[in-house]
């Protein structure tokens, strides 16, 4: 019998100001409990329109999970691993880094920022940056779909970036009117987030629409699974994330995942003790570009 996906909880997550002051509108697109969204964390849609130099952002740390950062327009980042729209970056903060996001210039940018946990086995594994540009991306456009493949395996692409925990970045286009049938793993947790358009999930054609999350039913033990997709008249776009659940608990503080509260006050003693490493002190061999 052939597992088939469909929609079971559809959210519009409303935006909301950002950090970044003026000009800044932050979404959280995933406003469920971590115990139905694993091994997804938090899933931040930021959008900046901003008008002045003032340097916004600044150094912050990390530890316990990995960051997954998808630029959906803009530029950000600096020289070194400086990321434009349709570029792709995934930070294993692991043991402990800090990071940098500094915008001084007038900019105009969408990020889409994921938390995705990091196996309890892995959790303070040694910090890695992997950035993956546009150019790069295994994509295929055909038959009025066109599919771009971050992380993961999905419509016969695989992405070259290292997962830790197995999971599908994908962003899906399609023209209006289009079905596709596409697989992933019965087991995964998975959602899609839509940008623009809407789209039609599963047999019983649930309509899924702009700024929408659309979470799916998922099974347990091995095997494939179909999910069934129809473009509206409008077409649609969508990033589809799906990743196999961890089952570990997770305390969750500030900038920092621990698996118990006396890791979070273990990460605070060692970032104000000036132990966590910047990010591009990374070793090379734990530094991938493609």
């Amino acid at each position: 019998m052939t597992l088939k996906r469909k929609l079971i909880n559809i959210q519009t997550p409303a935006g909301q100001p950002g950090f970044l002051g003026r000009g800044h509108i932050a979404r959280p697109v995933i406003q469920v409990d971590y115990t139905e969204s694993d091994p997804f964390i938090l899933l931040m849609d930021d959008m900046l329109d901003k008008k002045d130099e003032t340097p916004v952002g600044g150094p912050h740390p990390h530890a316990g999970f990995e960051t997954v950062s998808l630029l959906l327009e803009g530029e950000m980042g600096d020289d070194n691993h400086k990321m434009k729209g349709g570029d792709f970056q995934m930070m294993t903060a692991g043991s402990g880094v800090i990071h940098t996001e500094t915008i001084e210039k007038k900019t105009k940018m969408r990020l889409l920022q994921l938390w995705l946990n990091l196996p309890e086995k892995h959790r303070w594994t040694s910090p890695r940056l992997q950035d993956l540009s546009l150019e790069h991306v295994p994509q295929r456009s055909a038959n009025g779909l066109q599919v771009k493949v971050y992380s993961g395996s999905f419509a016969g692409l695989t992405s070259p970036v290292k997962n830790h925990v197995p999971v599908i970045i994908a962003d899906v286009t399609m023209q209006p009117g289009i079905t596709t049938v596409q697989q992933i793993p019965a087991s995964y947790n998975g959602f899609l987030y839509v940008i623009s358009g809407s789209v039609q999930v599963g047999e019983d054609k649930q309509l899924l629409q702009q700024d929408q999350v659309g979470w799916l039913n998922r099974y347990t033990g091995t095997g494939e699974s179909d999910l069934v997709l129809t473009a509206s008249e409008t077409g649609a776009r969508f990033i589809l994330y799906a990743g196999q659940p961890q089952g570990d608990p997770i305390v969750s503080h500030g900038p920092f995942i621990g698996s118990t509260t006396d890791d979070i006050r273990r990460l605070y003693h060692e970032y104000n003790q000036g132990k966590m490493q910047h990010i591009s002190s990374v070793p090379a061999e734990q530094q991938f570009v493609w």
